[in-house]
């Protein structure tokens, strides 16, 4: 593993005791361009940092967004610690964007997003937006369902030291240490987290071990602002990724097969290993009360490797040799490999900023460069050796660049109308696959995404409107599919309407979406060139949908909150392939209209709160999320059931002595100890002339608890 090594101007512990209060306004530093105002033309969620330290436990971050709308969560492990996944109106997390003080999360490969390679970061998180629908331009992977946008900037004037101490069932245990220096003769502060995670996890093995810290220094005046921040995460998870299958599901949902491949028990180290190095360099310039730029310099670097014990492994797979042994050739043997990832990725985000004359105009962009390198290695055979094999070696390159601008003009006191330019252009390079590693990529592309809105704001009352356009590039594995079966970017147009009322006792708000697709790419059962299921593209999908969210204070001591999401996800024309073992190749069935896969047509969250004392609440959290198919063809056989858990939080409060806050809190997960799978595959095949599906499954875990402590000095 290659080693952390940075210098910052981290102010000693001792000058916490000479912290003066400070009343000029300690500005955030990040870039903000991706985010939107509470008027912006824009379905959007706010989360205060208050929110998430309510229910911040050490799960993982989609566990603390599960009660935002159209939003559904799973768990390899089952518990909400380790592997976890978020949905957003039935889009997965390839097509959500997500940015770290506007500079972006997501893998360049995969576009996923994996927020276990930053463990606890929620602890550092001071605001998060989520943006639904294509929303505003942002920086990275194209927003296709949504884009998430986390700030860790924080305004802490006075020196501080908190200790966030958690532990629940399947032997979870968090530790985490924060301190802070405030604000130093007006100028200097400084925050650092250190924090880990431990868990068994609810499925059998599988286990979590995660490491982190977070460290930003920052210094502040009337016209320049300058943020460090360091921070990287180290994990180690037993792997569950294979799911249960239907018929063990009834008889042992703990069931875990990785590493069943070894004879007898279970090969002991089946796990990913994998550690992620962040540097953000954040400056703004205040050139006159009405410009503002603000650019920031980034560099991450990633390295870690999956192990795998690998039965019956064939020497020529791995470019060796048959051996010989006395007279017998061998021609199989069992093995150890793991598969390394090393990467860098780089770039810089900038914005300008205009605002006077009741116009607000923003140009931005970003300039990003990942250079990827994928190997693997024999590191054991149990006939032969050959130790430290390297067996590919394959480079990946990709340049990403664009370019916006945003203009927001107030045409009268309650009108604003928003519009948006944004220039996108990629370039890949991919040397080869591991299944197919004299297949070379190279593509460009070109996208032009505008975007069109008004508002209309009066007292409590806010109406808008919005036209977006968005393109998105394929990800590594779709281009895997061969050189006759490449794939075509996908474009999305999106309509949003929607009408909010808020006062200090009631809000409601109704959102209306309408997401039309061009090219999705989506599992079709298409085998490609090397024998793969990868994505093909699909002419015509969309998603239509509202989403409705209330909320009330009856009075000092009871409140609640609700949103709904009601949706049709279609796929026209689509074409099931399904592999054919009587008579080799694949049939093809034809279905005139289906549904996405993964897209509940109803999905609700809800919550009541009590306070019956001032400094003692208690929540009663509900979900609910209707049947999902686990592909795209509306079969009943092949689905994940409708579910409705309910959770209970009690969190108590208070200040005494040397102690700014004490917060204890408790928590009960799934009270009716339902069991109910959010996440799944399938495949289906001919075999004996007779259709058979086979069905796998994520199980969440039954009644489970977490509890905490935090101290605030």
């Amino acid at each position: 593993m290659k080693r952390i090594a940075f210098i910052i101007c981290f102010a000693p512990l001792w000058s916490l005791s000479q912290n003066k209060k400070d009343t000029s306004a300690l500005e955030p530093v990040e870039v903000r361009a991706t985010r939107v105002s509470a008027t912006a033309p824009f379905a959007k969620t706010n989360i205060s940092k208050k929110e998430i330290d309510l229910q911040n436990l050490g799960q993982d971050l989609p566990f603390l967004l599960n009660q935002t709308p159209s939003t559904v969560i799973n768990s390899d492990a089952g518990n909400g610690v380790g592997y976890t996944g978020i949905r957003i109106r039935g889009t997965d997390a390839t097509r959500i964007n997500v940015t770290l003080n506007g500079i972006p999360y997501n893998d360049a490969e995969s576009q996923g997003t994996f927020f276990v390679d930053l463990p606890d970061f929620a602890s550092s998180v001071n605001s998060i937006q989520i943006q639904r629908g294509v929303g505003t331009s942002t920086n990275g992977a194209g927003a296709f369902g949504a884009s998430i946008n986390l700030s860790t900037t924080e305004e802490n004037r006075n020196a501080y030291v908190q200790l966030n101490n958690s532990i629940g069932s399947f032997n979870t245990l968090r530790n985490t240490v924060k301190a802070g220096t405030g604000l130093i003769h007006q100028h200097f502060t400084t925050d650092v987290r250190f924090s880990r995670i431990s868990s068994d996890g609810y499925i059998d093995r599988a286990s979590s071990q995660l490491r982190s810290f977070f460290v930003s220094t920052a210094y502040v005046s009337e016209k320049t602002d300058i943020r460090l921040n360091v921070f990287s995460g180290n994990e180690k998870t037993y792997q569950a990724w294979y799911g249960v299958s239907e018929n063990d599901l009834q008889a042992n949902r703990h069931i875990n097969y990785a590493g069943t491949e070894k004879p007898g028990t279970p090969y002991h180290n089946e796990t990913d290993n994998y550690r992620q190095d962040h540097y953000q360099l954040h400056v703004t310039r205040r050139w006159r009360p009405d410009l503002t730029s603000t650019t920031a310099l980034f560099f991450s670097n990633g390295l870690g490797y999956y192990e795998q014990y690998k039965a019956g492994q064939n020497y020529a797979r791995y470019g060796l040799t048959y051996p010989v042994i006395g007279a017998d050739t061998i021609f199989k043997t069992d093995l150890i490999r793991r598969l390394w990832l090393d990467n860098h990725y780089y770039g810089t985000v900038f914005s300008l900023l205009y605002n006077a004359h009741k116009m607000k105009l923003t140009g931005g962009g970003s300039i990003t460069h990942y250079d990827g390198n994928h190997n693997g290695k024999i590191v054991w055979m149990e006939k032969s050796l050959a130790s430290n094999k390297k067996y590919y070696n394959l480079n990946a390159y990709k340049t990403d660049f664009n370019v916006y601008t945003k203009w927001q003009q107030q045409l009268s006191t309650a009108v604003q109308v928003f519009a948006e330019m944004q220039v996108h252009a990629i370039h890949y390079d991919l040397n080869g696959f591991r299944d197919n590693p004299d297949l070379l990529i190279s593509k460009k592309y070109h996208f032009f995404n505008p975007k069109l809105g008004f508002s209309y704001h009066i007292k409590n009352w806010l109406a808008y409107a919005s036209m977006s356009k968005a393109a998105k590039e394929p990800n590594r594995d779709d281009f895997e599919a061969g050189r006759s079966q490449q794939p075509s970017p996908e474009k999305l147009n999106d309509l949003e309407a929607g009408i909010e009322n808020k006062n200090n006792q009631f809000h409601w708000a109704i959102n209306v979406y309408y997401m039309h697709y061009r090219d999705q790419l989506i599992l079709t059962g298409k085998i490609n060139d090397v024998g793969a299921y990868t994505r093909s593209n699909i002419p015509v999908s969309y998603r239509l949908g509202t989403e409705l969210q209330a909320g009330i204070l009856l009075n000092s001591w009871l409140s609640a909150d609700v949103n709904l999401t009601l949706s049709r996800n279609k796929i026209k024309d689509f074409t099931e392939y399904l592999d054919d073992y009587d008579n080799g190749g694949q049939k093809t069935i034809s279905y005139l209209t289906t549904d996405i896969s993964f897209s509940p047509e109803v999905i609700s969250a809800a919550s009541i709160n009590i306070l019956p004392l001032s400094n003692f609440r208690v929540s009663a959290i509900g979900k609910y999320v209707s049947k999902q198919y686990l592909d795209n063809t509306s079969n009943n056989k092949r689905k994940l059931g409708a579910f409705f858990t309910q959770d209970l939080r009690a969190v108590y409060s208070l200040s005494r002595g040397h102690m700014k806050d004490l917060e204890l809190i408790f928590q009960v997960n799934n009270i009716s100890n339902l069991k109910y799978e959010p996440n799944g595959y399938t495949f289906s095949y001919y075999y004996n002339n007779q259709l058979t599906t086979e069905n796998f499954y994520f199980p969440m875990a039954g009644r489970n608890w977490m509890a905490g402590v935090n101290i605030k000095l």
